[in-house]
C-alpha cells in the first residue's frame, strides 16, 4: 500500500487525524524513507550510473582486455575494486548518500569474478578445466567458471554483514543463477551430460534459491530477498517450462504448478510469482486451445474468448481484489498465516 500527502490530508478532513498531525507524520515519513532505494529522479541516476559501470566491466568486456594477461586483469580490477568500496565506504558516512554508497559496495563486489579470473589466468589455475576467454563467461555454460561464481557469493555476502544494503543481494542471486548451469558438466562429469540433466539441475537448484530467499524474507524487514526469487523463479521455471511433455497429464500438472506459483505469491506477496505463473497458465490455455480447434474456423474465436475470459478476470481483481486476497488470508490456519512475510 502506498500513501502520499494527500491520502493524510484526506484522513484529517474527515476527523481521524488532525491537521498538524497530518503535516507532522507527513514530514516524519518523508525523513525516514528520503535514504530508501525508490523510484526518483535521483535513485534512477544513482542505479543507472552504477550498472553502466558494471555493465562495462561485465558484460563489455572485450578481446582486447587480454592483452594485459592475467596478472594486468589481475591487478587492474583489484584497483578498481578497491576504490569502489573505500569510496562507498566514505560516502557511507553521510547518511543522505546511503544509496550511492551501497552501489559503490556492490559495484566492488562485481568486480569479484572479474579479478579471480585474472588470478586464475595468471597462474593456469582452473576449476575443472579452462574456460576460454573472460568475454564468455556470460555466453557459455562451463565449469570453469565455478570459482568465480563461489567467489561472487562470497564477496557478497561478506559486504552484507557490514552494509546492510539490499542491492548487495542482486551479484550473490544473479551468481548463484549462473552457478546452477555450470554445475550441471560439473555434476555430469565434464560435457558428458543432457539437456534433459541441465533442466533437472536449473529446477532443482531454482527450488532452492526461491526456498532460501524465503528464509531471508522471514528474518529482514528491508527486502533482501527480492533477486534471491527473481533468479530463483527464472531457474525453476524456465527449468520446469522445458521438461518434455508427452502427455496430457504432464501438461496438466504443469498448469497446476503455474497455478501454485500464483498462489504462492499471494501468500508471501511476491509479484515476481505472479508473473510467471500467469505466463505459465497461459501457456497452457492456449495448448488446449489449439489441441480443440487446430485446424478449425474456431481456432481465433477460442482465442479470442480465452482474451477476453483473462481480460474480465482482471476486471474483477481490479474490483475485488482487496476483498479476495484478504478473505483467503482470513480462511488460512493462524500457524499458515505466521509464516507469511511481513
Amino acid at each position: 500500500m502506498k500513501i502520499n500527502k494527500n491520502d493524510l490530508k484526506s484522513a484529517a478532513s474527515k476527523g481521524v487525524i488532525s491537521n498538524e498531525q497530518a503535516d507532522l507524520l507527513w514530514n516524519t515519513l518523508s525523513k525516514s524513507v528520503s535514504d530508501r532505494p525508490g523510484f526518483n529522479l535521483v535513485h534512477v541516476f544513482y542505479y543507472f550510473g552504477a550498472l553502466l559501470v558494471i555493465s562495462s566491466m561485465a558484460w563489455f568486456m572485450g578481446t582486447a582486455w587480454e592483452s594485459f594477461g592475467g596478472s594486468g586483469i589481475f591487478a587492474i580490477s583489484s584497483l578498481y575494486a578497491l576504490a569502489f568500496v573505500l569510496f562507498g565506504i566514505k560516502l557511507g558516512r553521510q547518511a543522505k548518500l546511503r544509496v550511492p554508497s551501497g552501489l559503490l559496495i556492490t559495484m566492488g563486489v562485481c568486480m569479484t569474478p572479474l579479478i579471480v579470473y585474472g588470478l586464475q589466468r595468471w597462474l593456469d589455475i582452473w576449476a575443472f578445466d579452462d574456460p576460454g576467454e573472460y568475454k564468455s563467461f556470460h555466453r557459455w555454460i562451463k565449469g570453469g567458471w565455478f570459482y568465480m561464481e563461489i567467489a561472487t557469493i562470497g564477496a557478497g555476502l561478506l559486504a552484507l554483514r557490514y552494509f546492510k544494503f539490499p542491492f548487495l543481494t542482486a551479484p550473490i542471486a544473479f551468481s548463484l543463477w549462473y552457478l546452477s548451469m555450470d554445475l550441471t558438466p560439473i555434476l555430469f562429469e565434464g560435457n558428458d551430460f543432457s539437456f534433459e540433466e541441465r533442466k533437472w539441475v536449473s529446477l532443482v537448484f531454482g527450488l532452492l534459491m526461491i526456498i532460501g530467499s524465503y528464509f531471508v524474507d522471514l528474518k529482514t524487514k528491508a527486502d533482501f530477498a527480492f533477486w534471491g526469487y527473481l533468479f530463483g523463479t527464472i531457474a525453476f521455471w524456465g527449468g520446469i517450462s522445458m521438461l518434455d511433455s508427452n502427455n496430457e497429464l504432464s501438461r496438466f500438472f504443469y498448469f497446476l504448478i503455474n497455478l501454485s506459483l500464483m498462489g504462492t505469491a499471494i501468500f508471501l506477496q511476491r509479484k515476481v510469482f505472479m508473473v510467471f505463473g500467469a505466463i505459465g497458465s497461459f501457456a497452457y490455455f492456449g495448448h488446449l486451445a489449439s489441441s480443440l480447434f487446430e485446424d478449425s474456423a474456431l481456432f481465433p474465436v477460442a482465442l479470442t474468448l480465452l482474451g477476453l475470459l483473462i481480460l474480465y478476470f482482471g476486471i474483477l481483481l481490479n474490483r475485488h481484489g482487496l476483498k479476495i486476497e484478504t478473505a483467503l488470508i482470513s480462511s488460512m490456519p493462524k500457524w499458515m498465516q505466521e509464516l507469511r512475510p511481513n
